[in-house]
């Protein structure tokens, strides 16, 4: 396991209100304002509540995007005088700051001759231009915070292109090839800022853009930008992790991943993922970094083959059965909503892991993952785990394919057997996991059958079939063979899939007709 013993572990935000989805999220609000003045500045409504359309004038967004230079490039200092081009941090650093401020001079518009169009409360931005000149502040939120002046309207216009970048026509203009150069733009805040909120926004801008294709391929064209978005993950600041792991997620889905991989392969940077997400107590860094190592696992075969090994070196089933463990003990003591989707994204990584071929005897030979995933299909009130319980029968069909013995484990557990058909409504839309569920039916039912069980304990397993006729008989006769779908179901091995629901259904129908006739 790695470990990083200078660093204290990541701290959990006092405020978990403001947690983004993974997909667009919106800016962090610090100050409500912020989101006033962009419905200000942006929106138009037309004829009604749902007739609303939007106008964003490409000169203005060029005006923004200049406003995010930052001040030690625009003004070739630092904040001590000092000349910020003549440092120790490298030719290839001062040269690409100085590509950044000489593309800027030559390809951005000064803001004065930048004309607004069809924008009718540009007023309002202007008077937030006049608060930074005069020292006035807009909102009360700020006045007390510490941060500087020109911060805080760095703040307003990169939470506004934050926002703006979740669209993809706006995402489109904002490339470096329709002369506002917003990625060279925010690579040089990320090289030179000593802002957590400033690095925070620019991931956070680069996050959006890279939801869209055109914008995934400038991002991995632009030099050295992959490079220092891996280099975010050495910082520890939780906002600005939470936003490099969701970039770095979005790099390894897309069609550029391998790119994404090679920058992440070293040792030095798969043994931080793990300790992020080993030793963060913020579940929503918790919940961006294991869905990091998902993206790995179900990625490109090549993606893969660059990374899985040095993770499992690293211990990577070891810091999975961890979590899972953590996550099973809070699940039993209470129920926390913002968990939940952390314990389907471990069970996800876990079964993603157990059907590679190269590495899933670390997983099916775990006892203690099949212990801890078999207490979650005992588990009574099932409904708020749901998605969980559906990976869960995926899981387990998957280790009894590889470890057919521990089926000796759960043959003759009945909460098990009625919690595991207690699944099936849930898995009505996915044919993978019925499959499973069926698949796990089919070798309990062939041990009971090879099994000398007692009379009392055949009449206890046949009465929980029985009080769970109904979802029995529904999946049986609604659901037809040919539904399913061989593509859509990888995690099972054909024979199992094949054979799952007629030895299931033949025990079903001869074990009670000889047996059972007396419970119906």
């Amino acid at each position: 396991m790695a470990s990083e013993p200078e660093s204290n572990p990541i701290e959990e935000d006092e405020d978990d209100g403001n947690m983004a989805p993974s997909h667009h999220p919106s800016p962090p609000s610090d100050e409500k304002h912020q989101w006033l003045l962009y419905q200000r500045l942006f929106l138009t409504h037309h004829q009604g509540l749902f007739d609303i359309s939007t106008t964003v004038d490409p000169s203005y967004i060029i005006s923004l995007i200049r406003k995010l230079l930052p001040q030690d490039v625009k003004n070739g200092h630092d904040s001590d005088g000092n000349d910020a081009f003549a440092s120790d941090q490298g030719l290839k650093t001062d040269h690409m700051k100085e590509r950044v401020v000489s593309a800027c001079e030559d390809e951005i518009p000064d803001s004065s001759h930048v004309k607004i169009d069809n924008m009718d409360t540009l007023d309002g931005f202007d008077e937030l231009a006049h608060q930074e000149k005069v020292g006035e502040v807009a909102c009360g939120g700020f006045e007390d915070s510490g941060i500087p002046l020109s911060e805080k309207a760095w703040e307003e216009y990169g939470c506004i292109l934050w926002d703006l970048a979740a669209n993809r026509t706006h995402a489109e203009f904002m490339e470096p090839g329709v002369q506002n150069l917003m990625l060279e733009v925010l690579l040089a805040n990320l090289l030179v800022s000593q802002s957590m909120r400033v690095t925070e926004i620019s991931l956070g801008i680069l996050g959006n853009l890279a939801c869209h294709e055109i914008t995934m391929k400038q991002i991995v064209s632009t030099g050295k930008l992959i490079e220092i978005v891996v280099d975010q993950l050495f910082l520890d600041d939780t906002p600005c992790l939470c936003e490099a792991c969701r970039l770095l997620t979005l790099g390894l889905q897309g069609s550029e991943c391998v790119i994404w991989a090679k920058a992440l392969q070293s040792k030095h940077n798969l043994s931080r993922i793990i300790w992020v997400a080993e030793n963060t107590l913020n579940p929503q860094l918790l919940e961006k970094s294991i869905g990091l190592l998902l993206a790995i696992l179900e990625s490109q075969q090549e993606v893969v083959a660059l990374l899985l090994p040095t993770l499992m070196n690293l211990g990577l089933p070891s810091l999975l059965t961890n979590l899972l463990t953590f996550e099973m003990s809070k699940l039993a003591s209470e129920r926390i909503p913002e968990r939940y989707c952390i314990l389907d994204l471990i069970l996800r990584t876990i079964e993603a892991l157990s059907v590679l071929d190269d590495y899933s005897k670390e997983i099916c030979s775990n006892k203690e993952v099949f212990f801890l995933v078999s207490d979650l299909v005992r588990l009574p009130d099932k409904v708020e785990v749901a998605n969980s319980c559906i990976t869960v029968a995926v899981l387990i069909a998957n280790i009894l394919i590889d470890s057919a013995d521990l089926t000796s484990e759960i043959s003759h557990d009945l909460p098990f057997l009625e919690g595991l058909l207690d699944i099936l409504p849930f898995a009505s839309d996915d044919l993978e996991a019925r499959s499973a569920i069926w698949s796990i039916m089919a070798r309990l039912l062939v041990q009971v059958q090879e099994s000398e069980l007692s009379s009392s304990s055949l009449q206890e397993y046949v009465s929980v079939l029985v009080s769970k006729s109904d979802l029995i008989e529904d999946d049986l006769l609604d659901r037809q063979p040919d539904d399913y779908n061989e593509s859509n179901m990888n995690s099972i091995t054909s024979d199992a899939k094949l054979n799952a629901r007629t030895t299931a259904v033949s025990f079903y129908v001869n074990g009670f007709m000889s047996n059972c006739h007396p419970f119906w």
